[in-house]
């Protein structure tokens, strides 16, 4: 069965003077509609790189998609021309941005900004994109939204510029939504809201959405499947009650046991201890070894590859089994 979406071993480097960075090491992963995706994983693990990769807005140089394929709807999408990327991105697979306040254009009112696709992709004129746009401002619940059109995004709040962001993504009824980190730099409650509208719109649109983020809370309640990055692998996949019960590498576990919990007062918080690697040194063996409480010495010589766990579970770990049954 084909998926709406997959990545197949895909692989990206970063050429820079210092050397070339494997930024992505044979990601594979799949979404399909009215599905929710988690990407998790620590900054510079690779989440951003794969949304950007799926988009074809990578900067090439310094970035070099070196193998994989990218599948919508059953076509390679790398194999693509430009001009046949440029029709899907938007129409069919659509992205809210990390900063939205960097995203959006300072010097145009959000009104122009979110009606300018309607304009130049569907050939609407001013005054039906303008209405269409208040009707998207609408729907992602921004308050007074015909009379906010003619303001600009320094007049909003951070949410309401992320709600902004999630209009202009809509504007052209994409079958795939990626929202890479769309709830950084907001308080707990506006965080709530996002993550309640993005679960809100996918049912309503039966889109599937790829959600990007390092913070294990944001998914808990919205996420479908996770796939767990580290060092430019997807280390573990899983549907999201199964990983939060029992994880199945040793990252992810730690990941779990760094969370402050209501039934742990008073103990100090676990952390991880280390960095992630360098992405142009990438150690032999399995990328987390350096850090991993578990460590045998075949995990410093041996990449482990993906196996099944369990039903739709999978971990690249060499005591996978043992992590999963608690026993390692």
């Amino acid at each position: 069965m084909s998926h709406l979406l997959e990545l197949q071993d895909l692989h990206v480097d970063f050429r820079t003077r210092e050397g070339v960075a494997q930024v992505l090491n044979g990601v594979s992963c799949h979404v399909d509609a009215g599905e929710t995706l988690a990407i998790l994983g620590e900054s510079g693990s690779g989440k951003s790189v794969t949304a950007q990769a799926i988009m074809g807005i990578l900067d090439m140089p310094p970035a070099v998609v070196r193998s994989g394929r990218i599948l919508y709807q059953g076509q390679d999408i790398l194999a693509m021309s430009e001009n046949a990327r440029r029709e899907l991105r938007g129409t069919q697979i659509a992205m809210v941005f990390q900063d939205a306040l960097s995203a959006l254009n300072p010097v145009f009112t959000v009104g122009w900004q979110i009606s300018e696709a309607l304009r130049v992709r569907q050939g609407m004129d001013r005054g039906a994109a303008l209405e269409r746009a208040v009707e998207l401002m609408e729907r992602v619940k921004i308050p007074a939204a015909r009379a906010r059109l003619q303001d600009y995004p320094h007049q909003f709040s951070g949410g309401m510029r992320q709600r902004v962001m999630i209009a202009m993504a809509l504007a052209l009824h994409p079958k795939v939504l990626i929202a890479d980190e769309p709830t950084t730099a907001l308080d707990v409650t506006v965080q709530a809201q996002i993550m309640d509208l993005l679960a809100e719109l996918k049912q309503q649109l039966g889109m599937a959405l790829i959600l990007i983020t390092h913070d294990l809370g944001v998914v808990a309640s919205v996420a479908d499947r996770i796939a767990v990055m580290y060092a430019g692998r997807i280390v573990e996949q899983s549907d999201v009650y199964e990983l939060y019960r029992r994880p199945a590498y040793p990252y992810t576990r730690a990941l779990l046991e760094s969370i402050p919990r209501l039934d742990r007062g008073g103990e100090p918080l676990k952390v991880i201890r280390g960095l992630p690697p360098n992405l142009q040194r990438i150690p032999p063996g399995c990328p987390f070894h350096p850090r991993c409480p578990i460590e045998q010495p075949r995990c410093r010589e041996l990449l482990p590859p993906e196996v099944a766990v369990g039903p739709q579970r999978l971990s690249a770990c060499h005591r996978a089994q043992e992590v999963l049954n608690g026993t390692a």
